[in-house]
């Protein structure tokens, strides 16, 4: 895959533990430290975060500072939507997967009449929303934003009105509604949610496999069978979480979950998925080096990284 373009969006509002912001400068220096020049040559696209909101008091607790993350998705998007001009292909670097709504809402700025199809590489599927959310984290919710989704049927909470205006917002970002169709979505690696989600996926019988089942048919299978799913898109978004991976892996991430794939696993998905001429968008985040031994987390994700793009 070549890589044209970097953005780094440091936000970590959306996570429950703090640290995801410095896991862009962890897989930096996990390539200085194996001598590779790779962030030093392609131009990157900093973006502004609101972290200082985390050092005071939210009361809003069906969606943590959601204010915040308005700001942070019209930042993403307009920074996604640069980086895409010309025909490139990025490489995003995220903290928290909360600022994943904003990166969707750029490509569909960039390419509005395109059809999106998004691969996610994840144990969590971020379908909640402030009705249904147990944790009020905006990182377990970007999927939703993107699919305009409410989720009333399984509605647990009582967001404030001023929740609603907010959350209707992060929807219309990019002025788009919705910038997603469910069944030009797909689930890799998914293993650790809620009733609430597993409701929508059935729904909308979204496309989904954990890692034993991905293992049982064959990776190679399983990625064709995405890619046959998403047949109809124009340009893919290809986002690889970390704690895809199984946490004997590495801990060093916010949500780390049993049973998931080995660092190889996910090298031999990203390289079918990039080999796609559609795959426009690699997405990693969610490395939390403050929950690590050492820098592994980020040292593993950039091997991986460093096994799928062109030297």
């Amino acid at each position: 895959m070549h890589i044209d373009r970097i953005v780094e969006i440091r936000s970590e509002i959306g996570a429950g533990t703090r640290g995801a912001s410095l896991g862009v400068d962890a897989i930096k220096i996990a390539s200085l430290k194996k001598d590779k020049d790779f962030f030093k040559t392609i131009p990157t696209i900093r973006v502004k975060d609101d972290n200082h909101l985390l050092y005071e008091p939210e009361k809003t607790r069906s969606a943590k500072w959601i204010r915040g993350l308005e700001r942070q998705f019209k930042r993403s998007s307009k920074a996604v939507k640069k980086a895409l001009g010309n025909d490139s292909t990025i490489l995003v670097v995220s903290g928290d997967h909360g600022s994943a709504g904003g990166l969707i809402a750029g490509i569909k700025m960039a390419h509005p009449t395109a059809k999106l199809g998004i691969i996610w590489i994840d144990a969590h599927a971020d379908l909640h929303t402030p009705y249904t959310t147990p944790s009020g984290n905006l990182h377990g919710m970007p999927l939703a934003t993107a699919l305009a989704e409410d989720n009333l049927d399984m509605q647990q909470n009582k967001p404030s009105e001023e929740t609603k205006i907010y959350w209707e917002k992060l929807k219309l970002i990019g002025r788009i509604k919705p910038k997603l169709d469910p069944q030009n979505l797909v689930f890799l690696g998914l293993r650790d949610y809620e009733k609430e989600e597993a409701h929508l996926i059935e729904k909308h019988n979204i496309l989904h496999w954990n890692v034993p089942q991905i293992r049982d048919m064959g990776i190679e299978e399983a990625c064709n069978r995405s890619l046959a799913q998403l047949a109809d898109c124009d340009l893919l978004y290809v986002s690889f979480d970390v704690d895809s991976l199984d946490p004997s892996v590495s801990q060093g991430t916010g949500t780390p979950v049993p049973d998931g794939f080995q660092p190889e696993e996910v090298i031999q998905m990203l390289r079918m998925f990039t080999s796609d001429k559609r795959t426009r968008v690699l997405e990693i985040t969610e490395i939390n080096p403050l929950l690590d031994s050492g820098n592994t987390m980020a040292e593993v994700a950039f091997d991986i990284l460093w096994e799928i793009v062109d030297d």
